[in-house]
């Protein structure tokens, strides 16, 4: 019944079904069902004409339409009416579909009537109310609740507005109502005191009680994470027990020199530990697959170096693969600068690469060459062929898709161990439900001597005392970040931002006292590395730049960070910002500069910035104000379809999910047992519905 297509449903007819398919992809019944309301209306309260409040509101009248006129002709026609009640008269009026409006409004017929006043010419009015009749209206059941439906215009000119889905959902939930299947175990139902399916389903659409709703509610929002972290579970549990890896059964030569001997400083506690859970890992026989979050400048890449040099002591190939040229560069540097003098090649392989450089690469990575390879993209490319290629670690991973990371990961015949390194601070309950498969570690130690930054929020008004700030760093031989913020839909005005920035900062840090480097997105990648050689250089004491410098800049004698226009960014981008400096002994600052007028949201951003450097908190922070659509990257995530929970609020009912996915799989890994049907069944369904890429991390 629930796989039956809509077009045969009272009502529906071929042209609707179409639009229905086109604008929200809803072909059966069951999929109609799944289309839930976004809010609920309260239509309980009744208000008097006399007690409508001067301003435009949505207000609900019981009362009569005593009279309708027509006025205006073509475009300009209109449909008046007047509303009466015991304590007064409203105008209401229609521009649009007139005549089945005359024709079905009864006069003088009690009727309950709903909508947004409006004042035109001093006058109150009410255009386009919904209209009822008293003795059909819900409101004498005491169903109050009425659900709002996303729709759009296209919907609507078929009549299929918020009301019209509604309608028609009514309808079908009616006809379906017996045959929507449990999906839970009876355990779970009586555990977590759930709602069954069918009747959670029903109270969404047509709620009887706000208490009921809010069941219902619940029941949905577990089922949902609950079947994420199955998922989640399933694919980690095929990766650490059942999919076999290569096995670095040795820590050797390699690793034991550089740790005792080439390590430039003394590793921080949380360093030794994520070592450790990396070598227990790799010696166990199975494929590892391990997040490592640190916030920026907590020492992921030596964790990184570490784990090659493992490989690399056990015969297997190493590689890094970066979203960017201007990353991998960097790791290119100070990792060479790491390795210069232990017996082991660090190449470099982007798009810019020379073609004879390349070759040489390629033939070495062929032969077997004990090597650490850096690269963009380029390492995906199928010339790129490995002899034995061991460990993967992947910066930055939200920024390249899943069909990449699949490209890199098939180049060995054993998977190769995967490690994933995030200097983006990820919140617990997004990291459940985004990297769930994944075993987690967190570098929550900054090195020592590392001096925290102090931020600062400035107005354009006190510019000037922040010119002054950044002369007194420059004379101490520091140097300043100044950061424009790109946004694509106007690069041409962000360019425009910062050429007007180069100019201002010009005038007053004039040549030959002063030298300012500028980087942005539009130059040559020659040109900008060049820029930025500078500026690292210490050659120029100002870099004058746009968000290109996020990732991949490390200038230890940077002490200033001044962003411009600081609240059109979000708090994870202040922060990576803000962890360009503080890289040296020095104490760093970074200066947030806005107009004099800022939004709420943006004040509560520019206020956590200042009042922590702990990325973990800001980004709890960030999931807050943005909820998780957009943080790290997770529109990438086929797990992240929810339609109901919310990863903000709703961290208990994912924990109470967690928790309950992880017993289930504990107790019955495959699902066999007789008593969790309804769940394998279940994720059949869902498994055909979202395709498998549970083997790529």
């Amino acid at each position: 019944m629930l796989d039956k297509e809509l077009i045969y449903v009272k009502g529906v007819g071929p042209q609707r079904a179409e639009v229905l398919k086109e604008e929200l992809g809803i072909v059966t019944r069951g999929q109609l069902l799944a289309h839930y309301p976004f809010r609920y209306i309260d239509r309980s309260e009744i208000t008097h004409v006399r007690d409508i409040p001067a301003e435009e509101t949505w207000v609900q009248l019981s009362g009569t339409i005593v009279n309708m006129r027509e006025a205006g002709t073509g475009r300009a026609k209109r449909l008046t009416a007047t509303f009466r009640d015991e304590t007064g008269d409203l105008e209401l009026v229609w521009f649009k579909g007139i005549p089945w409006i005359r024709d079905s409004i009864k006069l003088l017929s009690p009727c309950i009537i709903y909508g947004k006043t409006n004042i035109f010419k001093g006058r109150l009015s009410m255009p386009h109310p919904e209209i009822e009749p008293l003795e059909h209206s819900r409101l004498l059941a005491g169903n109050t609740l009425r659900p709002v439906y996303s729709s759009t215009e296209k919907l609507a000119r078929k009549g299929l507005n918020s009301n019209g889905i509604a309608k028609l959902t009514r309808q079908v939930a009616e006809e379906c109502r017996s045959f929507i299947t449990e999906t839970l175990n009876e355990e779970l139902l009586r555990r977590f005191r759930l709602m069954p399916r069918s009747e959670a389903i029903i109270q969404l659409h047509l709620p009887s009680a706000m208490e009921e709703l809010e069941k219902a509610r619940r029941r949905m929002k577990f089922e949902e994470l609950f079947f994420i972290q199955v998922q989640l579970g399933r694919q980690k549990l095929a990766q650490t027990k059942e999919e076999r890896g290569v096995i670095f059964e040795k820590v050797g030569e390699l690793f034991h020199d550089f740790y005792s001997q080439h390590l430039p400083f003394e590793l921080t506690g949380a360093q030794k530990r994520v070592v450790k859970e990396i070598r227990a890992d790799v010696a166990r026989g199975y494929h590892m697959n391990r997040l490592i979050q640190g916030d920026v400048g907590s020492g992921k890449t030596v964790v990184a170096v570490l784990a090659a040099l493992l490989a690399m002591d056990n015969n297997y190939q190493a590689c890094l693969m970066v979203p960017t040229e201007i990353l991998a560069q960097q790791h290119f540097e100070s990792i060479s600068g790491l390795l210069a003098r232990m017996p082991i090649q660090v190449a470099l392989l982007t798009g810019s690469t020379p073609r004879p450089a390349r070759r040489e690469i390629l033939e070495a990575l062929k032969q077997g060459d004990r090597m650490l390879i850096i690269g963009t993209h380029a390492l995906i490319e199928p010339s790129v062929q490995f002899h034995n290629l061991g460990l993967v670690i992947i910066d930055e991973q939200h920024r390249f898709g899943v069909m990449q990371r699949a490209a890199l990961w098939q180049k060995a015949a054993v998977p190769p161990h995967i490690l994933v390194m995030t200097a983006t601070p990820i919140p617990r309950t997004l990291a459940m439900t985004l990297y769930g498969d994944l075993d987690i570690s967190v570098i929550d130690e900054l090195p020592p001597g590392r001096k925290p930054i102090s931020t600062m929020w400035r107005s354009d008004a006190r510019r000037l005392e922040v010119f002054g700030f950044i002369e007194e760093e420059i004379r101490k031989g520091r140097q300043v970040y100044v950061v424009y913020p790109l946004i694509e839909e106007s690069e041409a005005m962000d360019y425009k931002d910062l050429q007007d920035g180069f100019e201002a900062l010009s005038r007053r840090f004039p040549l030959p006292a002063y030298r300012i480097s500028v980087v942005h997105g539009r130059m040559k990648s020659e040109d900008r590395q060049v820029e930025m050689e500078h500026f690292s250089k210490g050659r120029t004491q100002i870099m004058v730049a746009t968000t290109v410098i996020e990732v991949g800049v490390n200038v230890p004698n940077a002490s200033v960070m001044v962003i411009e226009s600081a609240e059109r960014f979000g708090l994870s981008q202040l922060h990576q910002l803000r962890g360009r400096v503080g890289r040296g002994a020095e104490q760093s600052y970074c200066i947030l500069m806005t107009g004099n007028k800022v939004s709420a949201e943006a004040r509560t951003r520019l206020e956590t910035m200042c009042r922590t450097n702990d990325g973990f908190e800001i980004a709890e922070v960030d999931l807050q104000l943005r909820g998780p659509g957009d943080i790290a990257g997770v529109q990438q995530s086929g797990a992240m379809n929810l339609k109901l929970a919310d990863l903000a609020k709703d961290q208990q009912i994912l924990l109470a999910a967690r928790e309950a996915a992880l017993a289930l799989l504990d107790s019955d890994p495959h699902l066999t047992h007789p008593h969790n049907a309804p769940i394998a069944r279940y994720l059949i369904e869902l498994s055909k519905a979202r395709g498998d890429w549970s083997r790529i991390s």
